[in-house]
């Protein structure tokens, strides 16, 4: 990585840690922080991804392992909840480098894209629908909730993704380090035992 994107592939990390910002705008926002031109290549998220780790272990070893289980918690609360619409959990909460200021990102697989919907309605849960973008880059609807966390005394964004159920097939390919982009409920549930015995 040449020493421009390495500045800001940190500096976005940063943003990411101390500001719970996305990597695409935090990418966007070090470029700026940076006085670098908008033509500027950036890092990869592999990159940011890796800064981030760094970052944490460097400032935050001893708050964030406490704050990513709280936030893994709540995860499986809520997959526990949605499991009829086998939900996968993924983003940073997945694969272990979030904090409190992190959202939770599950997606949901669905016979029909409205009845995910229909069962926050049931449940009277206030929702707030918008698009994101999806994990092939397409724009998704997601369905959006504060959710309170007792662990960590606050409320988290929880974004609820409505992909088809075809979707399901490509969910589970290995991603460009070879890891699983996003795990089920039992692989949340085994991630969560591994922690304990640490």
């Amino acid at each position: 990585m040449d020493t421009p994107k390495r500045e800001i592939a940190a500096t976005a990390a940063r943003l990411v840690v101390e500001e719970g910002l996305e990597y695409g705008p935090a990418k966007r926002r070090a470029l700026r922080d940076l006085g670098l031109s908008a033509r500027t290549a950036l890092p990869n998220n592999d990159d940011v991804e890796a800064e981030v780790r760094e970052y944490i272990e460097l400032f935050c070893a001893d708050t964030q392992p406490v704050e990513l289980h709280a936030l893994r918690m709540l995860a499986l609360e809520w997959m526990e909840r949605m499991a009829v619409f086998r939900p996968h959990l993924g983003g940073a909460v997945w694969h272990g480098t979030a904090t409190r200021l992190s959202d939770i990102y599950i997606q949901l697989f669905c016979d029909d894209s409205k009845s995910a919907e229909i069962a926050l309605i049931d449940h009277h849960v206030d929702y707030e629908p918008r698009m994101v973008t999806g994990f092939h880059g397409e724009h998704v609807e997601a369905l959006s909730v504060h959710a309170p966390s007792r662990a960590l005394g606050e409320e988290i964004g929880v974004h609820l993704l409505v992909y088809d159920l075809d979707d399901l097939r490509g969910a589970l390919r290995p991603d460009a380090q070879g890891r699983t982009p996003r795990g089920d409920l039992p692989a949340l549930r085994r991630l969560i035992e591994r922690e304990k015995d640490k």
